[in-house]
This record gives structure tokens, C-alpha cells and sequence, in this order.
């Protein structure tokens, strides 16, 4: 609990300016209209409280979720419980990350409103289910999205370790971690660019309803590759560094508490 929530932290607030600008990059009035370079921290309030908790219930799922079923460097069930646990871990973590999102997205297009006023908006407008808009869309994209990473990264730290005949140091796991994070950004950021829309889309609107494929045939009816694409470059630029500094900082704190 305590080395995710503090990796959560670390990673989220050192990148926050990089996040603002894939958001405002990824949403529908386009980047200049929703602040450009202005207000670069808008929302971080929201970040601040809701990443620890966030983090912290990830590893654990993830840790417990991994000690129950087979794996180590030797069994062939290893990537496969390395998805589940990961994609479990997800599913758990969205339930306080989703919320949190929202309310920060919002803030980043609208960078004259402070993080409370968004929240009270939100509340008074669509209820605490405005504030899980966009829940299954991002589960939809963190399950891919850690499919992708956790295995590459548990891969990637066995490799090294077998070479050198000896564990990665944190170092070398944050290392892992970067090219396997950078990697799964990539090829996740269409979901990624559809959930932003429909955390950002007006009540009523047929983004609003949350419909994933709905909003990415939405996109590419009217930007092309390009608008799938959206922000791509900020966004494994944030997760290459927020797996250097997210994995790095989770296996040394690990390492110091245990």
C-alpha cells in the first residue's frame, strides 16, 4: 500500500503539465481553446487527492492477485498471470481513479474554474454518476493498456536479471519500466483519446452515453488517423518517464519497507 501510493504520487504530480497538454491536445474544441499552454497545473488538486489511494489499490490487487496464481521466470503461466493481475488491478483502481479523472480532465479544458467549483457543477448536474462517466471506457483502456505492460516489464526485469546473473536494481526495473510503459501508450492512445471525449462530452450528448465505439468511429468520421491518434506524442512521453519514475519508485520503497 504504502510503496504504490507513494510511486502514485511521485509520478503523477512531477508529470501533471505533460497530462494537461495531451487532454487539452485530445479534446473536442482543440487545443488552443481548451487553455494551450495556460493553467498548466489546472486540476491538480484532484490528481493529488486521488492518487495515492489510487496507486496503492492497484499493488495491492495486483501483488495479492499475482501471489495466488502460478508464476516466476520459469513457469509459461507467468505472462498470463501477470495479465490478470494487472487487469484486476485495474478494474479496482478505476473505482477511485475514475472520479478523480473526471473532475481533473474537466479542469484542464477549463482552466478558469477552480478543481472545487467543477465538482459541485458536476454533483448538482448529473449526480455521483456523472462523476463515473467514463468508468467502462477506461477500463476499457487500462485492461489493454496493462496487458501490454506488466508482461513486457515482468519480461523485460527477468531478461536483465538472467543476463547479469543477479535482480535488477530499481534503477534497471524503472528502466524496464519506461520502454514497457512508452510501448503500451502507443498502441492504446485511440481508447485513450475516446475517453477523453466522453469525460469531457456535454450531458446529453451521444459521447455522454459512453459508448466506445460509438466515439471513436465519432473521431475518425471527422479527424481521420490523426484524431485517433491525438496527443500521442505527450502521452508516452508522460507514461515512458511515469514508468522510469512509477515502477522505479514502487520496487525501491518496496525494497526499504521490506
Amino acid at each position: 500500500l504504502k510503496a504504490g501510493g507513494v510511486a502514485g504520487v511521485c509520478v503523477d504530480l512531477i508529470l501533471f503539465p505533460l497530462d494537461t497538454v495531451k487532454t487539452r491536445l485530445q479534446s473536442p474544441q482543440g487545443f488552443r481553446k481548451a487553455g494551450g499552454f495556460r493553467g498548466i497545473y489546472a486540476g491538480v488538486p484532484s490528481t493529488a487527492i486521488g492518487s495515492f489511494p489510487n496507486a496503492a489499490a492497484f499493488f495491492i490487487t495486483y501483488e495479492n492477485v499475482k501471489s495466488v496464481l502460478p508464476h516466476g521466470s520459469s513457469s509459461y503461466l507467468s505472462p498470463a498471470t501477470h495479465m490478470v493481475a494487472a487487469s484486476l488491478g485495474e478494474v479496482v483502481a478505476c473505482l477511485i481513479r475514475v472520479p478523480s479523472e473526471v473532475i481533473k480532465q474537466r479542469a484542464q479544458v477549463s482552466p478558469s474554474s477552480s478543481t472545487l467549483r467543477i465538482l459541485s457543477h458536476t454533483l448538482y448536474h448529473e449526480g455521483i454518476q456523472g462523476l463515473y462517466r467514463g468508468y467502462k471506457s477506461t477500463v476499457l483502456r487500462e485492461i489493454p493498456f496493462s496487458l501490454v505492460q506488466f508482461p513486457l516489464w515482468e519480461f523485460l526485469k527477468d531478461l536483465w536479471s538472467w543476463k547479469q546473473s543477479h535482480v535488477v536494481d530499481s534503477w534497471q526495473s524503472a528502466v524496464c519500466g519506461a520502454f514497457a510503459g512508452g510501448f503500451a501508450a502507443a498502441v492504446t492512445t485511440p481508447l485513450d483519446v475516446a475517453k477523453t471525449r466522453i469525460m469531457l462530452a456535454k450531458a446529453g450528448s451521444s459521447d455522454a452515453s459512453g459508448n466506445v465505439l460509438a466515439a471513436l468511429g465519432g473521431i475518425w468520421r471527422t479527424q481521420g488517423l490523426s484524431g485517433l491518434f491525438a496527443g500521442v506524442v505527450p502521452r508516452m512521453a508522460a507514461i515512458s518517464l511515469g514508468g522510469f519514475i512509477f515502477l522505479g519508485t514502487y520496487e525501491k520503497t518496496r525494497q526499504l519497507l521490506l
